[in-house]
């Protein structure tokens, strides 16, 4: 089912819908939604290289917006929506024990979750439920997201179809070591000051 969904969304791309497409699985991904919307935008850009810029923006800003809905779905129906959707993910054992520590590094763990393969939508239903503070989320969510996005975006822009395989197989982990590099970063600076 999965991988048909995913077909599904990859053939969403080449239609005259495809923005208006891209708009609606980037926001809905933040949320409960399986498929990353990289799916449609890396098949969009290499379509339309000039329309990068665009393209980029439609996925930041329905994917912030998506992740209001991830928040409120926390904040409002964690019971009957939020724990059902952890479970899907397998992160409703995890999600007793991040609790107690959340909100003092909320903001890093959204950054994370926005630019890594980490599932967004796990995050964006955590902070909703703890109350991480409305204004960090939202703008670790636009930097994050908008990083991702724009980055995928340019890099196929710039380099065409030879660099779609690297980034499919290797964003996750780049992104991932970016966060590992910049948070530690942080963390040194704070303990040799």
């Amino acid at each position: 089912m999965l991988h048909r969904l995913y077909d599904w969304v990859m053939s969403l791309a080449a239609t005259r819908h495809a923005e208006r497409g891209l708009a609606a699985v980037s926001f809905i991904e933040s949320s409960v939604f399986p498929i990353p919307p990289d799916a449609m935008l890396i098949p969009m850009v290499i379509a339309r290289p000039r329309s990068w810029f665009r393209i980029g923006m439609i996925c930041t800003v329905a994917s912030v917006l998506g992740a209001f809905l991830g928040y409120a779905i926390g904040a409002l129906f964690f019971d009957l929506i939020g724990r059902p959707v952890l479970e899907i993910y397998g992160k409703a054992d995890a999600f007793a024990e991040l609790s107690a520590r959340y909100n003092a590094w909320g903001g890093w763990a959204v950054l994370f979750a926005a630019l890594t393969p980490f599932p967004y939508k796990v995050l964006t239903i955590f902070s909703g439920v703890t109350g991480l503070n409305l204004v960090t989320f939202t703008l670790v969510s636009i930097v994050g997201r908008g990083i991702r996005f724009f980055l995928v975006a340019w890099l196929l822009q710039r380099f065409g179809a030879p660099i779609q395989g690297f980034i499919e197989k290797n964003l996750g982990l780049l992104f991932t070591l970016f966060m590992v590099l910049l948070i530690g970063g942080f963390v040194a600076v704070r303990y040799v000051m």
